[in-house]
């Protein structure tokens, strides 16, 4: 990786996370080690042109990011899409293929979770003993990681104001997990409701998923970083998991390469929709972190708690979850006196940034993924509904096309 050190928006980390299932039951293949394979060899990294793969905690995922910083956005859907057929060739032989989506609808973490074994198997195994990584919220959660940069205090804290008075509407846009053991769940971004309480053992490592307002290195490090690592200490005694790293945070500042790292957002259908999503976003943090709708301060000032509240009622109802914090409108360039709806928002955010992408129309038309899905199940759950509605999730991606209803 570069060591280069780039300022606001001059380059862009993608990562995309996607599960490996059987090609006709669709049940999750814990073979990702039979994907990263080089000279024989199981490796946790593997460079494929433009793009890189590499291992997560669960073995029956496997992700995809830019092997350098890139430093635009465009054409960066139709290279994930290649890479993804590489991916495929590769797990061909094993009748398995790739599925989107936030979540497995079927999945029973308590008996097909298996954690990587390979390169740097003792921090995941630390993890497990610690959280149990059985659950839903550490082993059946996939997911987009978008790092912006920022050179030197001033930058860090103009993003991470931003980034933190977005973060709240982003499950709106980007929900896609409503179904998990079998049957539809309350929330449409069911992966982050399980995520909020994946760390109940240690609530430091979380938080309360909108990062507290920190704007330096120091604060950071004083607010954030020192109670997270006291609190891991008594558990964690050889300091394996003591690194920045630990925290998760909606968005997480790694000093480690000057980036911050925005994680709420649910995986969609094919890198295409993605990439839709994270150029609307990184116009719409444009747009804030020079002041056109609300001054860095402004946004600075909204509390945790406050930002969470409209973050709880975008995890449960996606685009239709109803905003009524006028001030966070106002900060986000739309001015009211009654309350709208977050799909209502992202279509004026849209607008407002002249983001235009296919994928992107789906979206604000038809709705979330999340909600797409449920619209094609149409109420019915049972295993060979789900089954069909998820067979066509994957040949979207295999396909590189939306989900549509």
């Amino acid at each position: 990786m570069t060591t280069k050190t780039f300022g606001l928006f001059e380059a862009f980390g993608i990562e995309l996370e996607y599960m490996i299932v059987d090609r006709e039951s669709l049940a999750v293949r814990p073979i990702a080690d039979e994907v990263l394979v080089e000279d024989g060899q199981v490796v946790s990294d593997i460079d494929d042109g433009p793009v890189a793969w590499s291992n997560e905690l669960a073995s029956h995922v496997i992700e995809l990011k830019v092997a350098q910083p890139a430093t635009q956005l465009e054409g960066w859907g139709s290279r994930f899409q290649k890479s993804i057929e590489h991916v495929l060739e590769r797990l061909a032989p094993h009748g398995a293929t790739l599925l989107g989506g936030g979540m497995h609808p079927t999945m029973n973490p308590d008996t097909e979770f298996r954690r990587w074994a390979h390169e740097s198997s003792e921090i995941y195994a630390a993890f497990d003993r610690i959280f149990d990584c059985r659950g839903h919220g550490w082993s059946n959660l996939q997911s987009v990681h978008l790092n912006l940069p920022f050179d030197g205090d001033d930058e860090l804290g103009r993003l991470h104001a931003a980034i933190r008075v977005i973060l709240p509407i982003l499950p709106a846009i980007c929900a896609s997990s409503p179904i998990y053991d079998g049957r539809q769940q309350r929330a449409l971004d069911s992966r982050l409701e399980v995520y909020k309480s994946n760390a109940k053992k240690v609530p430091e490592v979380s938080g309360q998923v909108i990062p507290e307002p920190a704007f330096t290195r120091a604060e950071y490090d004083e607010v954030i970083f020192q109670p997270l690592y006291r609190a891991i200490a008594p558990h964690d005694p050889e300091g394996t998991l003591q690194h920045e790293w630990l925290n998760a945070r909606g968005a997480i500042a790694r000093f480690d390469r000057d980036a911050i790292e925005i994680r709420v957002m649910d995986i969609q259908e094919h890198p295409a929709a993605d990439l839709a999503i994270v150029t609307l976003v990184t116009e719409v943090l444009k747009r804030l972190v020079a002041e056109g709708w609300s001054s860095s301060e402004e946004q600075r000032a909204f509390e945790t708690a406050r930002l969470r509240r409209s973050f709880d009622r975008c995890v449960l109802d996606g685009e239709a979850a109803v905003l009524d914090d006028l001030e966070l409108l106002r900060a986000l360039g739309f001015s009211t006196t009654t309350s709208i709806t977050a799909g209502e928002l992202w279509r004026h955010l849209a607008e407002a940034t002249d983001v235009r992408r296919v994928p992107l129309d789906v979206i604000l038309d038809q709705g979330t993924l999340a909600r797409r899905i449920l619209t094609a199940l149409d109420g019915d759950h049972r295993a060979p509904a789900l089954h069909e509605v998820y067979r066509e999730l994957s040949r979207c991606l295999v396909e590189g096309r939306s989900f549509t209803v």
